[in-house]
């Protein structure tokens, strides 16, 4: 069983529940020693003393706040003097409709368990009571000398608290960043394309067919090292979409978009575990369809048998990528899209002359 990182009593009302908290979610972040480079000696952090340069032990520190001149001492029992009993009450201040509150207020996520069995009907009812009446509680506790503001949710039977900031921790995005657009005159009919570029992407919200591709290739990365081997490099930034292609842009996404879905609906990743996202590759796709309508018959029989090098062209620099991968193609970690798409080309080549 996992240990409970709090316990006190929900109190709502005249109703006291006791409850145990239990952290709701796991990190994958692979973690490193550091090391003196040249050595496999560890470097540790260590509580010392500035002026001696001596290890201070944990029980010879106390906090001390800095007001200028001096340092004001604060001992830790006197930190749960100031509010006695407040860090054993989560308190219900009220109950809100759960859209109410926005996302940018969500932290950290836990589990809120009964203390005991004899506690599971109390438990049960409120939930159940949230659960239909689609409301959180909103309240207030003190865990490890600090306050925090939570909304308590009920879901099938259990209760969940995530912890939210506080208005003042939330900053004022205008202050914050001064290349926000003020008014801008955008076209009906961008908005039009860009809606159904949204319409074409819409999928079912399914957290499991994501993972940190991130973390796999560090994984990777390590192994590959301890091998004596190299990893290639990853899929580079897509470039900024220019404003003046920005219709093309959304018209090819739209139709790509439309095209996948058609074609088993999954999304296709890149090199490094993402969507590709090379908005001018698919603006060039897009253009190319433009120029391809109308055409005489013979013509469109003849894209039927397209050239390798033309369905090269068509593919981002990602499925480039990962076909020069799949062909063993050396140096591919270093070279552009066009090299890409000449080094698979000429092993085409090469294979037609030797067949």
């Amino acid at each position: 069983m996992a240990r409970a990182v709090w316990g006190g009593a929900l109190t709502f009302g005249l109703v006291s529940l006791p409850v145990q908290l239990f952290t709701a979610t796991d990190s994958h972040t692979i973690h490193f020693h550091q090391l003196e480079r040249g050595t496999s000696d560890r470097v540790r952090n260590q509580r010392v003393n500035e002026r001696t340069g001596k290890e201070v032990p944990l029980d010879a520190i106390v906090k001390g706040y800095d007001v200028g001149d001096e340092y004001v001492l604060v001992e830790p029992g006197e930190l749960e003097d100031v509010a006695p009993g407040r860090s054993k009450v989560l308190e219900v201040v009220g109950f809100v409709a759960l859209d109410d509150v926005e996302p940018i207020f969500f932290d950290k996520t836990y589990y809120l368990g009964p203390k005991g069995k004899d506690y599971g009907k109390t438990y049960a009812l409120l939930a159940k009571a949230m659960e239909r009446q689609e409301k959180v509680a909103i309240a207030t506790f003190v865990m490890r000398n600090r306050e925090y503001l939570v909304a308590v949710k009920a879901e099938e039977g259990m209760l969940t608290l995530h912890t939210l900031h506080w208005a003042d921790e939330i900053r004022d995005p205008d202050r914050m960043i001064d290349t926000l657009p003020g008014p801008v005159q955008v076209a009906e009919r961008e908005v039009r394309v860009a809606e159904q570029l949204i319409d074409a992407l819409s999928m079912a919200w399914k957290p499991e067919e994501f993972h940190d591709t991130y973390q796999e290739r560090v994984a990777k990365l390590v192994e590959a090292k301890r091998s004596g081997e190299t990893l290639g490099k990853a899929e580079p930034p897509a470039e900024s979409t220019n404003v003046v292609d920005l219709m093309d842009a959304l018209r090819a996404s739209v139709d790509r978009a439309k095209d996948q879905k058609s074609h088993g609906g999954s999304r296709r990743t890149s090199a490094s575990g993402n969507p590709p996202t090379d908005i001018k590759d698919a603006a060039k796709q897009g253009k190319s369809r433009a120029r391809g309508k109308g055409k005489g018959k013979g013509k469109q029989k003849a894209s039927h048998t397209i050239s390798k090098a033309t369905d090269l062209d068509s593919l981002t620099k990602a499925e480039l990528y990962r076909r020069a991968t799949e062909a063993d193609i050396p140096g591919r970690s270093s070279m552009t899209r066009d090299d890409l798409v000449k080094a698979l080309s000429g092993q085409h080549h090469q294979r037609k002359s030797s067949a």
